[in-house]
């Protein structure tokens, strides 16, 4: 089955040339489109894509109140939104993350990077584009530090070194290759920290890295 995506921008230029890009791609098919925050909403919970492609940017309800409707932490089954954004640092970007988010995208990223978010998603890779992510992450975590309570349970070693790399921007085969173990052994130190920690995913396990100060 091929990857269900919701556009949301107020751009109709934005929302085109989106779709021209995705529907090119053999694993990817377009479900909907939405111009403004409301619709986005209304649309992801009708259709329940795989992906919503997110502008922050949008008249009525924005994006970061849309997301956090969609994937926020009250909600029971929440959806997988990448959020997009004209700035590579804003923000409202953070904001977004916290409240659900599971990636970022520059509108200028390019195909090959849209595809590529749109996939990362799909499959449950929180951070896109990696090296932007978590540069936003340790810039706003500098700016705002927060008290973050240790977990009850405390992390192993090697699960805090992979703490640490997903707070980097690694890839799981990224960090197979780092600290050689095997892509199993990488999924259940990711799977145990989530618990852990009480986070639902790698943008989460993030945060908490750079605000902890695990990570600098």
């Amino acid at each position: 089955m091929p990857t269900r995506v919701l556009i949301a921008d107020d751009q109709a230029l934005v929302r085109a040339g989106f779709r021209l890009i995705l529907d090119g791609e053999p694993d990817i098919e377009v479900v909907g489109e939405a111009a403004d925050g409301d619709q986005a909403v209304r649309l992801a919970r009708q259709l329940r894509p795989d992906v919503t492609l997110m502008d922050i940017r949008m008249p009525g309800v924005d994006g970061l109140r849309a997301t956090e409707l969609l994937a926020g932490p009250d909600v029971p089954e929440p959806l997988r939104v990448v959020m997009v954004t004209t700035f590579g640092l804003d923000e409202n970007v953070h904001a977004a993350l916290r409240a659900g988010a599971c990636g970022f995208l520059l509108k200028d990223a390019g195909p090959n990077l849209l595809v590529e978010a749109v996939h990362a998603a799909a499959h449950g890779e929180a951070l896109v584009s990696p090296a932007i992510t978590t540069r936003l992450l340790a810039h706003y975590a500098r700016r705002a530090p927060r008290r973050v309570t240790p977990p009850e349970s405390p992390l192993t070693p090697r699960e805090l070194d992979v703490v640490k790399a997903v707070a980097r921007g690694e890839t799981n085969d990224e960090i197979c290759r780092s600290l050689v173990v095997s892509m199993p052994t990488v999924k259940t130190h990711i799977g145990a920290a989530k618990r852990k920690l009480g986070v639902r995913n790698r943008t989460e396990i993030a945060i908490w890295a750079w605000e902890s100060g695990l990570v600098r």
